[in-house]
């Protein structure tokens, strides 16, 4: 495994880069604007804009490697992210910040999509599952640990910013020194959103009510912290709680969704998540803990929607439908900054776990419709859990040996499972 591991260092330790940057501007920017006075439904759609540019990247980037290759794309998407955090440093307005966030989401998304199909290229059969777990390992430690970062300099100055910069430059030394050749990236195959609702309606609801409550929670999450009066190491301990309890719980979750039917551990994950924001509401219990045991449900339901997904697919149609999964909870995520500000704005700061009630209620209500209407797939169906990186690129799906393959058709629904498919 070791040697298998070695040649692909440099892209490790890209990515270990890309995920601090990436973790420590999030929460930066909504300590900032903050303190900038920011209205919230304002810093809402400020941070939105991340999610619209992510969008394009992952759709666009693909084309773009397709053309020039691995490492200039990486170059050249390195330097925009590095550009667009200085940017928001010089100019702390929220219409030129909506700008650089729709640059540095397009940017990020498209550094994700060359690091993930270049860690594809290198991969076998044999060893794809190991990777994608060191893959997903670094990106949870990154975020963790870019939220602390944040307690390195004050907010209101330019050294944060600068050190973003720093790092997403330093990432491309590593990449670029590298010896590995960088792989041909054929252009994914993509499935259309109504052949994904046909097949699996549940997979792509829950995608895309989760995509909602994490934006929310990406992109107001410092901000909620902020407003109930933490400081900054309180906020950053409040953002990195949150990804630590969906890492910690995201296997065995996981595990226990593989032995029983999918649909009781969504429902039954995504109605205790919704009994913990309940508790969030009145401030009920230490704030620390409840949103590590939220993340904990939360966190893991994306990537239990697209096993669920995969689960009612044939072996060669789960990489273009995982890439369909990632635009609707890329979707999602674009809405949730944007409708939490709202919420935040009428209710205070008890809107920031409304949303994440009525997200979180409306998976498990259509769950539970679903254990009543839809029979059970055997055991032997499933397709094996795969915890998937919480803001990968499409690319990831085609890390696993799981949900590996090209060709994509979607027959017509088998007719004993049209009276159970809800209308």
């Amino acid at each position: 495994m070791l040697s298998n591991i070695l040649p692909i260092w440099a892209l490790f330790i890209g990515i270990a880069m890309i995920t601090l940057g990436n973790g420590l501007q999030g929460t930066l920017l909504g300590v900032r604007a903050s303190m900038e006075g920011f209205p919230t439904t304002t810093t809402g759609l400020v941070m939105s804009c991340y999610y619209a540019g992510f969008l394009l990247g992952s759709l666009y980037a693909p084309k773009m490697v397709v053309k020039v290759g691995h490492i200039r794309v990486f170059a050249a998407l390195a330097s925009m992210a590095s550009a667009a955090v200085l940017i928001h440093s010089l100019f702390p307005q929220p219409v030129i910040w909506g700008m650089a966030r729709l640059i540095a989401g397009a940017s990020f998304a498209g550094m994700f999509v060359v690091a993930e199909s270049w860690l594809n290229g290198q991969s076998t059969n044999e060893i794809r599952g190991k990777i994608l777990s060191i893959y997903m390992t670094i990106q949870y430690a990154g975020f963790i640990g870019g939220q602390f970062l944040l307690n390195l300099a004050s907010p209101k100055g330019y050294a944060l910013f600068i050190m973003i910069s720093v790092l997403l430059s330093l990432a491309l030394v590593p990449i670029l020194i590298s010896s590995v050749s960088a792989p041909v990236l054929e252009e994914p195959e993509h499935v259309g959103l109504k052949d994904l609702w046909n097949v699996s309606p549940l997979g792509v609801f829950t995608g895309i009510n989760v995509g909602i409550a994490h934006g929310a929670i990406w992109g107001m999450g410092a901000v909620f912290a902020q407003n109930i009066g933490k400081t900054v190491t309180e906020t950053s301990i409040f953002m990195a709680t949150f990804v630590l309890g969906g890492f910690l719980v995201q296997w065995p979750l996981g595990i226990l969704s593989d032995k029983i039917d999918r649909k009781w551990v969504i429902a039954g994950a995504s109605g205790l998540a919704v009994v913990i924001a309940v508790l969030g509401v009145f401030f009920i219990f230490d704030l620390s803990t409840l949103i590590f045991v939220f993340g904990g449900l939360s966190l893991p339901l994306y990537s239990m929607a697209l096993a669920y997904t995969n689960d009612h697919l044939s072996q060669d149609q789960m990489v273009a439908a995982s890439s369909s999964m990632v635009l609707i909870y890329g979707i999602g995520a674009l809405l949730g900054p944007m409708l939490v500000s709202v919420f935040m704005s009428i209710f205070g700061s008890s809107g920031f776990f409304l949303i994440q009630i009525l997200a979180h209620a409306a998976v498990g209500l259509f769950a539970w419709v679903y254990l009543v209407r839809e029979p059970e797939i055997r055991r032997a169906d499933h397709a094996a859990f795969v915890s998937v990186p919480f803001r990968s690129s499409p690319m990831a799906a085609a890390l696993n040996p799981e949900i590996h393959g090209k060709e994509v058709s979607f027959p017509p629904a088998q007719k004993e499972n049209e009276d159970s498919t809800l209308p």
